[in-house]
């Protein structure tokens, strides 16, 4: 499987690019779609509570809603949470509870626990913090699980017909929005950024791992040490190790500065 993914500016454009995924009989547990729950997409489901516990960086979790979801057949599930550093989310299907968990969120017992063994092959963790920075700023995400690179290719055209955003276009624009307030923090450790941009990006994104972004650092330095040694490998003779460090360190300030945020909102 290989997720492809398309971010809109509305709920509404959201919604109606599901509508066109349902209709080529997509099966439900390959497609979901991920809004801010202030959109209004399942805001008659009653929330039903299932979990208190608290994980690194977020509030007490919101459980599972069952309910008629908007663009799938009927029946169909909605899971509400919050995510840390974005706040509530409601997702459609057993997918989008298994992306709201790997982005960190408690989502609780899912339709008499159907989700456990739930799995996300083919969808990028690396891709999760662009998510949330989508729906962060109000937008929605659409992602469809392809079974081979020529559905991918389909569905990328259909995403596109239905003027959603990339991926890739989102990610540059989440790194525009930061790299002028990030370029001048570098200048003080009297490094050039436009040198070692690349490698402090790299570090900056690896700290928004859903994996490890909520560890202790010492729990990460080993990682981030074999991070640095594969890039080393993979670019002999540039200076990279300084730069991604740095970037990865900025990274997860940058986190839990939107943790903290959120937690105050």
């Amino acid at each position: 499987m290989k997720g492809v993914t398309g971010v809109f500016r509305s709920a509404s454009d959201a919604e109606r690019a599901l509508a066109q995924f349902s209709g080529l009989a997509l099966p439900e547990d390959r497609l979901t779609l991920l809004t801010p729950s202030t959109s209004g997409v399942g805001h008659h489901i009653e929330a039903v509570p299932t979990a208190s516990t608290e994980q690194p960086g977020m509030g007490k979790a919101i459980g599972a809603l069952v309910g008629g979801a908007a663009g799938l057949s009927g029946g169909s599930l909605l899971v509400a949470a919050l995510v840390p550093g974005v706040g509530p989310i409601t997702a459609i299907g057993l997918l989008g509870g298994a992306v709201l968990a790997a982005a960190g969120a408690t989502v609780g017992a899912v339709a008499g626990g159907k989700s456990e063994n739930f799995m996300t092959e083919g969808l990028p963790e690396d891709e999760t913090f662009i998510y949330e920075d989508a729906l962060r700023k109000g937008r929605s995400v659409v992602i469809a699980m392809a079974k081979d690179e020529s559905e991918a290719v389909r569905f990328r055209e259909l995403f596109k017909t239905e003027g959603a955003e990339s991926v890739d276009a989102a990610r540059e624009q989440w790194w525009i929005g930061l790299r002028s307030a990030e370029e001048e923090h570098y200048s003080t450790h009297s490094r050039n950024f436009s040198n070692d941009e690349k490698f402090y990006r790299l570090g900056f994104e690896a700290a928004l791992h859903a994996r490890t972004r909520c560890k202790e650092y010492d729990q990460v330095l080993a990682e981030m040490d074999s991070k640095i040694e594969d890039i080393e490998r993979e670019y002999p003779g540039m200076d990279a190790g300084e730069p991604f460090r740095k970037g990865y360190e900025r990274g997860r300030d940058y986190y839990q500065q939107l943790c903290n945020e959120s937690k105050a909102a």
